[in-house]
């Protein structure tokens, strides 16, 4: 089984966008999927047509015990003509969750890791929320790799790094997770977008994955809790698609990751500590 955690600690980037893509794409590849919704917003729940699921991530973040995720697993609504995620949905109730499991004297960097023992996919997409907190951190815990997702503005390496920091303290206790690559998502063809791609290029290098373009069809699909393949000949839709296709079929071409640990060390360490490590 694969896991991957999609991450930055900046809202507003487009980690839903890229969750839900790379879910499209694996499926429609043939792989069992399973998404896991562990942003107190939801969107990725909505994206693929689930509204308030109960059971839901928040019960099985409530108690440390093996395997309770398989108990809040649902299938989602995208078109049943085509092959579709399933879904651990997430819940607003999370937002009050993390002060509890802050309190855990034990530790409670680890119930999405331990919820999730036993479960039986081919890949399982963590989108976790625009934080370093403590859901955060159990995400980056519970996934083999991470994806850090960030868009061509102003000051976006700077969190680039920050959220590379943070991945690399979870790592380094746990030989996990690795960086995958950096996804710069949202491309448009304005010259400042264009700058700010190759301010990112000339940063991280080799790191960085195949870029998304900014295109209404992406909003569309996830507006639609939809596939982009359903949209058909909308235009830009096939276009978008495609591009989803090339981001996993790219992460999924180098499982072992040589390229990208090569890079690790060229990176600068920003002072970021995780929080709430109880």
């Amino acid at each position: 089984m694969q896991s991957i955690a999609i991450v930055n600690q900046k809202g507003g980037v487009g980690k839903t966008t890229i969750t839900l893509g790379i879910a499209e794409a694996a499926a429609a590849s043939g792989n069992r999927v399973l998404v896991v919704d562990l942003d107190p917003q939801a969107n990725a729940s909505s994206g693929l047509g689930i509204w308030n699921g109960s059971p839901s991530i928040d019960d099985v973040m409530s108690e440390p015990r093996a395997g309770s995720a398989a108990e809040a697993i649902c299938s989602s609504r995208w078109p049943e003509e085509q092959s579709r995620p399933d879904l651990i949905p997430g819940s607003h109730l999370l937002a009050n969750r993390e002060a509890q499991l802050a309190a855990d004297p034990v530790g409670a960097q680890d119930r999405l890791q331990l919820a999730l023992a036993g479960i039986d996919y081919d890949l399982v997409i963590i989108d976790c929320p625009p934080s370093l907190g403590l859901l955060s951190i159990n995400g980056l815990f519970a996934a083999e790799r991470t994806v850090i997702v960030t868009e061509p503005a102003a000051w976006a390496a700077d969190g680039v790094d920050l959220m590379h920091n943070t991945v690399e303290r979870v790592a380094g206790r746990l030989g996990r997770p690795k960086l995958a690559g950096i996804v710069v998502n949202r491309v448009g063809r304005t010259r400042d977008n264009r700058y700010w791609c190759e301010q990112l290029q000339e940063r991280f290098n080799g790191l960085l994955l195949p870029q998304i373009q900014l295109r209404a069809a992406v909003a569309e699909a996830s507006g639609q809790s939809t596939t982009l393949r359903a949209l058909g000949k909308r235009p830009g839709a096939a276009e978008a698609a495609s591009q989803f296709d090339a981001l996993w079929g790219s992460l999924n071409s180098r499982p072992g990751l040589d390229v990208i640990d090569e890079h690790l060390d060229e990176l600068p360490h920003s002072s970021t500590t995780i929080t709430s490590e109880t």
